[in-house]
């Protein structure tokens, strides 16, 4: 194979073995390949996708060579995000509880809800980058009370926090 990628003339598409092109995926490509996998595809899907949209580049020995130098450079970028992500999930379970103020009457029911969006928007007012796609919660809280909240930051880390609904304090006049 690489025999035949030393070959090629500038931009020629090599052809694969049930005659479409063969590629080489510049970018993670759902259903079809990792970065640097080098996949076989119908011509129209390359030609009108996956090329113009940066997906993927022709396989020649420079483009190689550059797509080895970038995979490097995004595992370094990698390690540094798990890194950040793990420091951050330590905040998290360092935080005793959230307290998140709501409506609600004299049993304790909330007038409204509580969601992954109230859960993300205290955790960003203590300076907790975590949005609400993040927050893993079945349903949502209708009651009063302590709940435990599971937490995937990303790249497989977890972590849990502890959540306290309680009444809004409403000024008596």
């Amino acid at each position: 194979m690489v025999d035949s990628i030393r070959k090629l003339k500038r931009n020629q598409v090599l052809k694969g073995e049930n005659g479409g092109m063969q590629l080489l995926l510049t970018e993670d490509v759902a259903h079809l390949g990792k970065q640097g996998d080098l996949v076989e595809v119908k011509m129209g899907y390359g030609r009108n996708y996956l090329l113009p949209q940066g997906f993927a580049t022709i396989p020649t020995q420079h483009n190689l060579k550059l797509l080895d130098r970038h995979k490097k450079r995004v595992q370094q970028a990698r390690e540094a995000k798990i890194a950040d992500l793990k420091v951050m999930a330590e905040q998290i379970a360092r935080i005793p509880q959230l307290t998140i103020e709501a409506n609600a009457n004299e049993e304790g029911h909330l007038y409204g809800s509580v969601g992954e969006a109230d859960i993300s928007k205290t955790l960003k007012g203590k300076n907790l980058k975590v949005e609400p796609e993040m927050v893993k919660i079945e349903g949502l809280i209708k009651q009063c009370g302590l709940y435990e909240v599971d937490l995937s930051i990303g790249y497989d880390i977890t972590t849990k926090v502890k959540v306290m609904v309680v009444p809004l304090k409403q000024d008596k006049k």
